[in-house]
């Protein structure tokens, strides 16, 4: 067993046996910026995106006809891809019961709010745009500043050979790319060890967010996750440890031509822009640099087609007691409003108020598309080579559980999910909120107060067994995609919705009977509604 085993089991035991280093305190004046900064690059502003109102959250989710992702991307469609998924789209203020609120109303502290989720609301994953000959602008690679909504030129010349060699042959009918890296300092200031698991969610995130926005509008979104990542590191100019590449997406483009000529691959291309850090002092955790080395180490052997299927979510226990659900409430709105209206409950449930048996119905079928993280995650032969999690097989590795404390229709319990019936299974009868609160670590939730709590599981021992140390990147990633499915399906539904990793989670393997399956309960996810007329103060950008 590799060192991932070792990690998974750490972040299972951290709300019993705290995580080294225990006495670390963030320096919060000392921290590093949100995003990257490369001075006196020059900068491209991205285009105004129009969002057609067919693009419906309904199809985004799939549960609408719609063209099956054979669209092509052009410059106007990746603008308004990025814009709605991690550029800034307002700033908020609202009265709520996070600790950070006594800092927002000063502008360098203020909350900056955007489509994708993130832990802690840092926002690590840095995009990056390497565009071949058959693209809209000169060929080179670029990087999204996202508080500009620009791409900022890092390099000039044709490297997508590069990256289509780092790819071993994923995506081979495109020169444009999407690549997906996280500097790690912009999250271990705040959260040190415990930072690789955060910041790999938040890959997942992100991509979902992509997947859904390009669905809805009749395009594809497949993240590789298994290639030459030291070639990528060395091509974007970043420090191995300190910047992991975790996937890159081929983009199907306008007017391209398959076959058409790109640039030869070459070892000694490298972008020499180097991102200039804010922070003075800038500290290593042993832990993150291990997880980086050994879910790198192996990362151009890619796993053979079948390889997850051992690692599989386990089926539904068909002998528990069933409680059917209703039709899923249909889901209005377009995506891009949707996004803009996402945010964080912190504390404003409601329970006066129960969630509807059709809401949670239709929040448990959206978490069931995150649970695939792609068609093809770089494990299989190319874009649409599958349908599942990484194999091109239909793997599907999260499953989910729901506490039920207020949804009308459902007796209070813990129930299991079975995403093909669409119905619950009563794993245990009661009210959870005693429970649920005594196993939260932090004051900014009231999870009594939530209609119910909805708890992902992976079998992450499995998937390493499986794939290797790599696969904890796809666990993790596989979690955000599903967290990021479900605020955004409350987001449509007009309820609140908060994720939370500051759980013990052996109290919830022991409360929902998980040691014989392996299953490892990873974030837990907040939804109902909330207190009406809020204090609040919205200000939008985009």
């Amino acid at each position: 067993m590799g060192y991932a085993h070792d990690y998974a089991a750490a972040i299972m035991q951290r709300g019993r046996v705290p995580m080294p280093p225990v006495d670390f305190v963030p320096n919060w004046s000392d921290g590093p910026r949100k995003a990257k900064y490369y001075p006196g690059v020059d900068s491209l502003p991205l285009p105004a995106a129009d969002y057609p109102a067919d693009a419906s959250l309904d199809r985004a989710f799939g549960f609408a006809d719609g063209a099956p992702g054979a669209g092509e991307f052009d410059l106007t469609s990746l603008s308004g891809m990025l814009l709605d998924s991690y550029g800034l789209t307002g700033r908020r203020l609202g009265v709520q019961a996070n600790t950070d609120l006594s800092a927002l109303p000063f502008y360098p502290l203020a909350n900056w709010s955007r489509g994708s989720a993130s832990g802690g609301g840092l926002y690590p994953v840095s995009v990056y745009w390497v565009s071949g000959p058959n693209g809209p602008v000169t060929p080179g690679v670029h990087y999204y500043s996202t508080r500009h909504h620009t791409m900022q030129r890092l390099l000039t010349g044709d490297v997508s050979g590069e990256v289509r060699e780092a790819l071993g042959g994923y995506g081979a009918d495109t020169d444009q790319y999407l690549v997906l890296g996280i500097k790690y300092w912009q999250n271990s200031f705040k959260y040190n060890s415990f930072s690789f698991h955060a910041v790999s969610m938040d890959l997942g995130a992100a991509v979902q967010t992509w997947r859904m926005w390009a669905g809805a509008r009749g395009l594809s979104v497949e993240p590789a996750m298994w290639f030459d990542e030291a070639r990528l590191q060395k091509l974007l100019g970043v420090d191995g440890e300190e910047e992991g590449v975790f996937a890159v997406v081929p983009l199907k483009w306008a007017q391209g031509q398959a076959g058409s000529p790109t640039g030869p691959a070459s070892d000694d291309v490298s972008v020499r822009h180097r991102d200039n850090e804010r922070s003075r002092e800038v500290f290593t955790f042993d832990a993150l640099l291990k997880m980086q080395a050994v879910t790198s180490e192996h990362a151009p052997e890619r796993p053979a087609p079948g390889a997850l299927a051992p690692a599989a979510a386990p089926p539904v226990n068909p002998d528990l007691p069933l409680a059917p659900l209703p039709a899923a409430r249909p889901m209005p709105g377009d995506v891009r409003t949707v996004l803009r209206r996402r945010r964080s409950s912190f504390g404003r449930f409601d329970a006066s108020r129960p969630v509807t048996a059709e809401q949670l119905a239709a929040c448990l079928a959206a978490s069931s598309t995150g649970s695939r993280l792609g068609g093809d995650t770089g494990t299989g032969t190319g874009p649409g080579a599958g349908t599942g999690t990484g194999t091109g097989d239909g793997v599907r590795l999260a499953k989910l559980y729901a506490f039920v404390n207020h949804v009308d229709g459902l007796e209070p319990g813990a129930y299991e999910y079975d995403p093909d019936a669409r119905e619950l299974r009563l794993v245990k009868a009661g009210r959870p909120g005693e429970f649920l609160q005594r196993n939260y670590f932090l004051s900014n939730y009231n999870l009594e107060q939530a209609g119910a709590v909805l708890v992902p599981t992976v079998r992450t021992s499995a998937v390493l067994d499986a794939v290797g140390d790599r696969g904890y990147r796809l666990v993790n990633a596989t979690i955000g995609a599903v967290a990021q499915s479900v605020y955004t399906a409350c987001s449509a539904l007009e309820l609140g919705c908060g994720v939370a990793l500051g759980f013990d989670n052996v109290s919830y393997i022991e409360e929902l009977g998980l040691d014989a399956t392996g299953e490892a309960p990873l974030l837990i996810m907040m939804i109902g509604n909330e207190r009406p007329a809020p204090a609040d103060f919205r200000y939008e950008i985009a």
